[in-house]
């Protein structure tokens, strides 16, 4: 398979598997830690769990941190992004450990989403960092595919992490702690795994390094503001921006279904007559839809490097959400178990088809000394989509979670995202990027 072959290509770069497995240790962590969350808040069997208590939660853990984000980016071009690795991964296994005696302890739930938003913060700059680092441990010929296959390994290690905490759940009435106490065991690994990089590795170049945290913090309102002219300036930079635009309205979709599907799983799809037994079965139909998804992922990471080096990786978006649009209401409106898991795993391959177009354009047009600050950005943009989302869905969906004003209105932004793209996505620009990055 071509997927094996370029991945071999790639593990021949001994910093790039290093990075690569930092980055399979974090984001495990996070799907270790996130899953903990969904079932502390959606899935504990004395909680009626509604779509508004879902989005505040969404909104707690991460609206906050959309302001925090730009100034991460700025952080991320003047601190050594190795060291940002590793003590991000240090202290996240250090306010990990923090939530999982919260729980323990049973305290009132704003103190518990206090410790997890400063998980969440710390999240940002871990992140950013990886995607910033990423054109620094490869050449610029394989750095399409190490988008592909970098980032989606991730999603995969964060699927495989969620799936792993799934399973220590269903195996005790009361391991939400000790989930929790797991993800921290995988930050501390992660953080022990980026000292194989050295200090000065992934940048940004030294002479913009500033140890001094007052003189980086001063200069955040000047350096966003020059992130933002140096992403929307003409040529290959404005396809970025577009780029950007188009998957932050598919994140929002994804963010919508995902909404839908915890209510589904928690309400509509669960027959057990007690409380306890209803949340365990809609939990084990969650982790399945998780790890269908996951499968699209990955086919995703096999698919796009092909597609997109035909077609152009804007092109590709555009063909992902025109797929998602004919696709999504046709599998979704039934309201049923078997359409909506293939629902999962197409949503799956259509959303990170997307994302790894995005990133490889990102990186291309954007500078390395902006990287980090427009990546920021970018991150921004998922959370203030995800959240928006999941306040949408919480004003649409009933109780059960079946909603069909919810699968069309989705339905219809992925269309306007393909039709958008082709409209205003500047057809030549499109090429200039595909020369490039292909």
């Amino acid at each position: 398979m071509a997927v094996v072959r370029d991945l071999r290509v790639l593990l021949r770069f001994r910093d790039f598997r290093r990075l690569l497995a930092v980055r399979l240790l974090s984001q495990g962590a996070d799907g270790v830690y996130q899953v903990a969350l969904a079932t502390y808040v959606v899935f504990s069997p004395e909680k009626q769990t509604s779509a508004t208590a879902i989005a505040s939660a969404m909104a707690v853990l991460l609206l906050p941190y959309s302001l925090v984000g730009p100034f991460a980016g700025v952080l991320l071009d003047r601190w050594r992004r190795r060291q940002v690795l590793l003590y991000g991964n240090l202290l996240r296994a250090l306010l990990a450990s923090v939530t999982a005696v919260l729980i323990l302890i049973h305290v009132p739930d704003w103190l518990f989403y206090v410790s997890a938003l400063c998980v969440t913060a710390v999240n940002r700059f871990v992140l950013a960092g990886l995607s910033a680092s990423l054109p620094r441990v490869v050449d610029a010929d394989r750095l399409v595919v190490a988008n592909s296959l970098s980032p989606t390994a991730g999603t995969l290690a964060a699927t495989a992490g969620g799936g792993l905490a799934f399973v220590v759940r269903l195996l005790g009435s009361d391991s939400d702690a000790l989930v929790v106490l797991l993800g921290s065991a995988l930050y501390l690994c992660a953080a022990l795994a980026s000292l194989r990089l050295a200090r000065d590795l992934l940048g940004p170049d030294p002479a913009r390094v500033q140890t001094r945290l007052g003189a980086a913090i001063a200069g955040t309102a000047r350096g966003l503001v020059a992130g933002v002219r140096h992403l929307v300036e003409p040529g290959r930079r404005r396809a970025a921006a577009w780029a950007l635009a188009s998957m932050t309205m598919m994140r929002f979709c994804y963010g919508a279904l995902t909404v839908m599907v915890l209510m589904l799983c928690r309400y509509a799809w669960s027959s057990s007559p007690s409380a306890a037994a209803d949340s365990e079965e809609g939990l084990a139909l969650l982790g399945l839809a998780v790890g269908i998804s996951g499968a699209g992922f990955f086919t995703a990471a096999v698919l796009t490097p092909w597609a997109a080096g035909r077609l152009g990786p804007a092109l590709w978006i555009v063909t992902c959400a025109a797929t998602a649009a004919l696709l999504e209401p046709a599998l979704g409106l039934p309201f049923t178990e078997r359409p909506m898991l293939v629902a999962a795993f197409v949503l799956g391959l259509v959303t990170q088809g997307a994302k790894i177009s995005t990133d490889t354009i990102v990186q291309s047009a954007v500078d390395d000394g902006y990287r980090g600050r427009v990546f920021s950005l970018y991150d921004v943009l998922f959370n203030v989509a995800f959240v928006g989302a999941a306040a949408v869905a919480a004003l649409m969906l009933p109780p059960d979670g079946r909603s069909a004003a919810l699968v069309i209105t989705v339905a219809v932004i992925y269309g306007a995202v393909a039709v958008g793209m082709v409209r205003f996505g500047m057809a030549k620009q499109w090429r200039q990027t595909s020369q490039t990055v292909t």
